[in-house]
């Protein structure tokens, strides 16, 4: 099964879980700032994946990140909809939680 890491705070992952929902796609959802035992997790898979290595010199958080059900992860969450033929719609219109307000 699809697993995200994620956080209600990110309008990202909003925007991710939202379109996810409106597909009725099946996944699990791993809200990293619901307890530090989530944020653990995450923080396992970002420290050892390279996959997150831009995302960490950019000062980014690397969410949402979605663990496929190969165990390899990816960052986009839009390739990833399109790949499996499922339409992205915007619902925040480009909000971002990042200094410099290019993701999160």
């Amino acid at each position: 099964m699809l697993t995200i890491y994620g956080s209600p705070l990110c309008p990202d992952c909003r925007e991710c879980k939202a379109n996810l929902d409106a597909h009725g796609a099946a996944y699990e959802y791993v809200d990293i700032n619901k307890s530090m035992r989530n944020l653990k997790a995450f923080l396992k898979l970002r420290d050892s994946l390279p996959v997150f290595e831009a995302c960490k010199e950019a000062g980014s958080v690397g969410i949402p990140a979605l663990v496929l059900e190969d165990g390899s992860v990816t960052l986009d969450w839009e390739g990833w909809m399109q790949e499996h033929g499922l339409p992205v719609v915007y619902r925040e219109n480009g909000q971002a939680c990042s200094i410099d307000g290019k993701g999160c």
